[in-house]
């Protein structure tokens, strides 16, 4: 395989220029990076729009590292400074969508406002809009097609999602059910999450789905249904997720937020788009 990086997507000096290539880059050098470098790289993934708009000191404060160490992670992936990796996440929102305050500002001025329900509705509708748009714009379609395969070649597939991502994980149980598709769903009523769990091996699957701040009993679940030997399919908001990293396949998507309540509308889509091609694989 060939190390060379495509010129559209990197600097002459290396260093990618393309937010996805930064991003991989990231992902890929996660690892052998410092500590303090590593605090940096999760806070960048996971807060973009604060790296591109902050200052170096407020994203440091943050970050909870030292204004220099922004300068370090800059050069370690190839960038004479900070300022060079800034533009990066800086090009990201280009083609981006209007930022909530700027459409609630629109909903205003169009004499929108008068209802606070309509309002709280259309802040909603919004986020679930730029949840989708973000998340078409990130799909990666081959990840994709792997988690289906290893979801289609499973004997059972256990569906572990708690706290706020049990509406997803219990939709899926729903449209598998119907669909003919032999589940368990890890619901953890009376306490017996474990023990709903116990009965996993190397021949089944797992879904599991987590968001920061990721639920405790989520990645015990699926810690342990990984020392079991069955295959893990993730679905998260970080490639630093406490359920990615040992994923066959792990599936990233961030939310969108309104008001601090982050929306599901794309993780509802994929969860129906995975229980249904899995349907449609084994029924080839």
């Amino acid at each position: 395989m060939s190390n060379s990086t495509d010129d559209s997507d990197t600097q002459d000096n290396g260093a990618p220029r393309d937010f996805s290539a930064l991003r991989a880059l990231i992902t890929a050098r996660w690892e052998k990076l410092p500590r303090r470098l590593t605090q940096v790289a999760s806070y960048a993934l996971d807060n973009p729009d604060e790296i591109a708009f902050g200052t170096a000191a407020g994203i440091a404060a943050k970050a909870e590292v030292q204004p220099s160490t922004l300068v370090r992670f800059s050069q370690a992936l190839g960038y004479q400074g900070f300022s060079d990796l800034q533009d990066v996440f800086r090009s990201r929102l280009r083609d981006k969508v209007p930022s909530y305050d700027e459409r609630l500002a629109q909903l205003k001025e169009h004499g929108l406002g008068g209802s606070k329900a309509g309002l709280v509705l259309a802040g909603f509708l919004d986020a679930a809009e730029r949840s989708v748009e973000d998340y078409r714009a990130r799909l990666e379609p081959e990840a994709l097609d792997r988690a289906v395969e290893v979801l289609a070649r499973a004997k059972t597939i256990y569906l572990i999602g708690l706290r706020r991502s049990f509406p997803i994980t219990a939709y899926m149980a729903y449209a598998m059910g119907k669909l003919g598709i032999r589940h368990i769903l890890v619901d953890g009523v009376a306490g017996l999450g474990a023990e709903q769990a116990s009965f996993i091996d190397a021949e089944d699957a797992v879904v599991a789905i987590s968001f920061t701040p990721y639920a405790s009993e989520t990645v015990a679940l699926t810690n342990a249904a990984l020392a079991q030997g069955a295959a893990l399919v993730s679905i998260t908001d970080s490639p630093f997720s406490p359920i990615a990293g040992k994923a066959e396949v792990s599936l990233e998507i961030v939310e969108a937020n309104f008001e601090g309540f982050r929306s599901m509308a794309a993780t509802m889509a994929l969860a129906m788009a995975l229980s249904v091609a899995v349907a449609g694989k084994r029924g080839e």
